[in-house]
């Protein structure tokens, strides 16, 4: 059973879209906007991140442009006041992913705490998330 979406959802689902905006994307400044001072991420290239190597990286230069990123089954949930929970898929450049955000409200402000993205083959059965 699927439940109705709150207000904290909304806000986290917002969010998560600004931070899959390649303009976003490509700026520290603004990414770091987005990302919880305590924020991880275990990338679908099996790589960690952490807050400061993902801005460091995107200071330092060379990182290629961030391609447009089309996403659906996006569904959240709210676990505590303040925390939410999103699943969703993601394609990008023939790339799909299942993706998992852990969104905090800090300060005010909906801040990126957790990301996991894992890479997956469309092989015509249909996605867990769509069953959920």
């Amino acid at each position: 059973m699927t439940e109705p979406a709150t207000d904290a959802v909304n806000a986290a689902m917002e969010a998560e879209f600004r931070l899959l905006d390649p303009v976003v994307r490509s700026s520290p400044d603004l990414l770091a906007r987005l990302l919880h001072p305590d924020y991880e991420e275990f990338g679908t290239s099996g790589r960690l991140w952490d807050r400061e190597s993902i801005v460091s990286a995107l200071r330092a230069g060379g990182a290629p442009s961030p391609r447009p990123i089309t996403t659906s089954r996006m569904r959240g949930v709210q676990l505590a006041a303040g925390v939410v929970h999103l699943t969703f898929d993601t394609e990008s450049g023939g790339h799909r992913a299942h993706r998992s955000s852990i969104w905090r409200l800090t300060g005010g402000d909906w801040l990126l705490y957790f990301h996991q993205g894992t890479r997956f083959a469309e092989t015509g059965a249909p996605s867990p998330l769509a069953a959920q």
